[in-house]
């Protein structure tokens, strides 16, 4: 049997993946917290609800009365927190390990029915990652307290507010070429958010995600050169791309790590070094009963705005046909 949903608590509920999944948890009629930092930053998520539907709420992550509180009642516990930098008091192991443990723990406490935590894809104890190993001992901890936990390992995850197809478009816009770090040979296999958004939602509603996890990616998988020939093409841009060497990277990572909002760390390097694609060896979106979404149908939705003459430039026809049958009709698994 699935669950009953009449509270639902969304911890980073008001990022990328979180408004999502809000927005489709409202259309169950339950009632949704959203603990955070600053509760004003995630009042917009109100209008996807009824009148009190949507609760943003105040909550320390690194305190257990706080983050109980949050929890207590409510029948099903989401956690999509996850950083990809560190910055002040957000570490990579107090967001990623020490927090979701503490959320896996209170949640088992206050007999929650349902946990989903969404991981990373490459999470491993062994990475030179920083990020990485942050990301397993998340998974570890939650597993520890709480064995029945849905975990979710996304690949990168692209959508209209994502921060790497419109990044790399931005790139491509202003400056006169894009690197190509390691020389762009790192497979990525993109997923789309409301893909990702759809798979929480079953993962909580549904029987038989309890205790496993799960490996979330796109139809196919493609090289960074790739993907960014793709964001090129879209945008009817000739920008030039440019290998850059591992180590020249992080040596300019080591600047770029002191500007504000951090465009680039060593520690994405080390992480670009590791493909990011699904193994085969776990389940994935088909086994929550959901169809890949191809990146090629989406990224036109939201990139025409980097566009060479302009959003609205009606002489534009847009990427050739060619550019979408690329995609193999019954997709393509790793």
């Amino acid at each position: 049997m699935g669950t009953s949903i009449r509270i639902a608590t969304v911890f980073g509920g008001a990022g990328f993946i979180g408004r999502h999944v809000i927005r489709r948890l409202a259309k169950t009629g339950c009632v949704i917290r959203v603990p955070a930092r600053h509760p004003g930053e995630a009042a917009f998520l109100k209008m996807n609800g009824a009148v009190g539907q949507i609760v943003p709420m105040a909550v320390d992550i690194a305190d257990d009365a706080s983050v109980a509180r949050a929890i207590q009642g409510a029948d099903v516990v989401i956690n999509l927190m996850g950083i990809l930098a560190e910055s002040g008091r957000q570490r990579f192991d107090l967001v990623h390990a020490e927090a979701a443990g503490r959320i896996a723990r209170l949640a088992k406490g206050a007999d929650v029915a349902r946990l989903v935590h969404v991981s990373a894809l490459g999470a491993d104890a062994n990475s030179r990652s920083a990020y990485a190993r942050s990301k397993a001992a998340g998974e570890q901890a939650v597993r520890a307290v709480f064995p029945e936990a849905t975990i979710l390992r996304p690949s990168v995850i692209f959508g209209p507010e994502d921060n790497f197809f419109n990044r790399f478009a931005g790139m491509a816009k202003t400056l006169p070429f894009v690197p190509l770090i390691g020389g762009g040979a790192t497979r990525f296999q993109p997923v789309y958010v409301g893909d990702v958004a759809d798979a929480i939602i079953n993962a909580v509603t549904r029987a038989g995600a309890e205790g496993k996890t799960f490996e979330l990616g796109g139809p196919r998988a493609y090289s960074f050169r790739e993907l960014i020939q793709l964001v090129l093409d879209l945008t009817g841009r000739k920008t030039r791309l440019v290998s850059l060497p591992w180590g020249l990277a992080s040596l300019q990572a080591a600047f770029l790590e002191m500007v504000p909002g951090k465009p680039l760390t060593r520690d994405q390097v080390t992480l670009l070094k590791s493909d990011n694609v699904l193994s085969g060896t776990l389940p994935g979106l088909a086994d929550l009963g959901i169809a890949p979404t191809a990146a090629e149908v989406i990224l036109p939705t939201y990139l025409d705005r980097f566009q060479l003459a302009g959003r609205y430039d009606s002489h534009r026809q847009g990427p050739s046909l060619p550019v979408l049958t690329k995609i193999d009709a019954h997709g393509t698994h790793y």
